[in-house]
């Protein structure tokens, strides 16, 4: 058996979100507005059976997977793998902050995978280290899972799991509050069934 179908989750809103700071792997929480989504959304993706519900180590995806694992009494598991982007000296301060010290960054980061801000990664490093996590749960059998997570990894293990050059990552943008991507597995690899999938409100 070999994992057949893989989520991918971002978290709920938080406060670093409404402030339009940049998070990166600071450990930012999660509104009472993001806790309403996470168990909106746990509702719709208990409908997927997922055979396994990992999360990365922050305690915004941490709180949002909660959700789900209450709502389908799946074991939560915890991989630091699955962190978000380190956006170095970025990180802390606020979009208009960033544009204002490093003009034209953001724009360049969004567009360029191999392209890291002061003292980060690049969405590539990224991908790379998220990629491991799903070829050990496919080693090991698992059928479906569900990794809670974070936009920039979202947007870049997609492409990577659909092999597609880094030339073409950017076309995968931004993912939205709780929002989340399926990824089928076929004969011929993975195929994308939806992204930035939203739960009914």
């Amino acid at each position: 058996m070999t994992l057949k179908q893989l989520v991918l989750w971002r978290h709920g809103e938080s406060d670093y979100n409404v402030a339009q700071r940049i998070q990166g792997q600071l450990d930012s929480q999660l509104t009472a507005t993001g806790l309403d989504q996470a168990r909106r959304a746990a509702r719709s993706l208990a409908e997927l059976k997922p055979e396994v519900l990992m999360t990365s180590d922050l305690s915004r995806a941490g709180d949002t997977a909660a959700a789900l694992a209450a709502e389908t009494g799946t074991p939560l598991w915890v991989d630091r793998r699955l962190r978000e982007t380190h956006l170095g000296t970025w990180q802390g301060l606020t979009h208009a902050e960033v544009e204002e010290l490093w003009p034209g960054g953001i724009v360049t980061w969004r567009g360029n995978p191999e392209w890291a801000p002061p003292g980060g990664e690049t969405r590539v490093e990224v991908a790379g280290r998220a990629v491991h996590v799903v070829t050990e749960l496919d080693a090991a059998g698992h059928c479906s899972a569900v990794l809670c997570t974070h936009g920039g990894l979202i947007a870049g293990l997609t492409p990577l799991l659909l092999d597609l050059p880094v030339s073409g990552w950017s076309v995968f943008g931004g993912i939205s509050n709780c929002h989340w991507t399926v990824l089928v597995r076929r004969s011929s690899g993975w195929r994308l069934f939806s992204y930035n999938t939203a739960a009914p409100v």
